[in-house]
């Protein structure tokens, strides 16, 4: 397992508390969507970009990556679905790339994460089974893990996350000059700061 790192972009979660009339996912960023913006910064990071979504927003996956790289599953809360939720949808993106050194989990609404902060996070999945990126001491995203405990995250379900691998194993927080790692869009009023501050795209990293 020694291929570079895989970001593995989360956004098939309903945005239950975001009350606009489209998903938070789709709504307009500068010139992107909130998951464009996320996915624009992913790919700068020059790490491999996998985005776990539904149908609904596949389309706006695909105006920024590759069809093969959008894995597309059904509605949380769908009949029978039961076992769907975070915990899923992180399994099947860290298995639709086996080979990854390692997968960084980051939330499809989290458009301000800089490429930079992936990188650095990445780098630590070398010598640490888990890593996350922190602003001044208070933890966010990306959380990264290692190749080392890919049986346990394909083994994921339901909507509890990665929360019991994060306890279990030693953590690093990364320090990043980074304030986006703890700003995600929720609701409506997140949006609205996110529109009328600084909507720059993050410069692309510098290759490794």
């Amino acid at each position: 397992m020694g291929g570079r790192p895989a970001v593995i972009v989360l956004a098939a979660g309903k945005g239950s508390r975001f009350l606009g009339a489209d998903h938070k996912l789709a709504q307009s960023l500068g010139g992107l969507t909130v998951l464009g913006t996320t996915l624009q910064h992913a790919i700068a990071s020059h790490l491999q970009v996998v985005v776990v979504t539904t149908e609904a927003l596949a389309d706006v996956a695909c105006r920024s990556v590759a069809a093969r790289d959008v894995i597309v599953l059904p509605e949380v809360g769908a009949p029978g679905q039961t076992a769907l939720g975070m915990g899923y949808s992180i399994s099947v993106g860290v298995g639709a790339r086996p080979d990854a050194g390692g997968w960084l989990i980051l939330p499809g609404d989290m458009p301000r994460v800089r490429p930079l902060t992936l990188q650095a996070v990445a780098r630590q999945l070398e010598q640490h089974a888990v890593a996350y990126a922190q602003y001044k001491g208070r933890r966010g995203h990306p959380v990264g893990f290692s190749a080392e405990l890919y049986s346990e995250l394909i083994a994921l379900s339901g909507d509890e996350g990665a929360r019991r691998l994060i306890a279990r194993y030693p953590a690093l927080g990364v320090e990043v000059d980074d304030a986006g790692v703890l700003v995600d869009v929720d609701t409506l009023a997140d949006l609205d700061k996110l529109r009328h501050g600084d909507l720059a795209v993050a410069a692309p990293a510098p290759r490794r």
